[in-house]
């Protein structure tokens, strides 16, 4: 028999943001481009730079979108792990892109919330009456190729968005298809690690929704999505 040559692969940490406030306490919805990480979020994000430090994990790339609460999260990761290294910022790898709430036709408010992340969710399907999932995958799957074809790393932290990382991991489950599964929990700073080899259909998924201050998800039950739209209905009836 002859030797067998073990694959080699390269390892993509991807993480969502930490945890943010999407609703001040007047119940106005604050700019999704401008939101900070609230006091948990930060909490969430210096949990998960432990997780790393502990496991003795290096980076050679940092890669966030941009938006301040991946910036942030980013920052507070490698703070825990005492590395220094410049965030590279992506803006394709941002979050998937809602239309005006006011523009949504009452009947239609509950599925333009949630029917984006229910399920295998068709790429016409449009978050909340913008952006569609094969939009999103257009801009997201061309910047992921890219880090791929790039041999300079080994090890790469990714800190993006729920429906980013959505996209990514259905992207991998798939071995490089476009099927998206709105169903794959991302609890806000979460960790997901996968490996990839040469070949644009290796990809092995190795953790999947970590998520270092409630490993187990004890309490709970709701997407981040089904939370949102229970405030956004509470204050419109205030």
């Amino acid at each position: 028999m002859p030797d067998y040559q073990l694959p080699k692969r390269r390892r993509i940490f991807l993480m969502r943001h930490g945890d943010v406030t999407y609703f001040d306490d007047s119940g106005r919805a604050i700019d999704p481009e401008t939101v900070p990480l609230n006091a948990n979020g930060r909490e969430q994000a210096s949990a998960a730079g432990r997780v790393f430090a502990e496991q003795q994990i290096r980076f050679d790339r940092v890669i966030v979108s941009g938006l301040p609460r991946t910036v942030e999260t980013a920052r507070r990761v490698l703070a825990e792990t005492g590395q220094q290294i410049e965030l590279e910022i992506e803006p394709a790898l941002q979050e998937i892109r809602g239309g005006k709430l006011g523009s949504i036709p009452q009947q239609d408010i509950e599925a333009a919330f949630l029917g984006v992340f229910d399920g295998i969710v068709p790429e016409s399907t449009r978050f909340l009456d913008g952006e569609t999932i094969g939009a999103l995958f257009d801009r997201v799957l061309p910047a992921v190729a890219a880090l791929r074809e790039d041999s300079s790393w080994d090890t790469v932290l990714l800190v993006l968005h729920g429906g980013t990382n959505r996209a990514i991991l259905s992207h991998a489950i798939t071995a490089g298809g476009r099927t998206f599964f709105g169903h794959l929990s991302q609890a806000t700073g979460c960790i997901n690690a996968l490996d990839v080899g040469a070949a644009p259909r290796d990809w092995v998924l190795r953790t999947l929704n970590y998520s270092p201050p409630s490993p187990l998800h004890r309490d709970v039950r709701n997407t981040t999505m089904e939370m949102l739209y229970a405030q956004f209905i509470r204050y419109q009836r205030s």
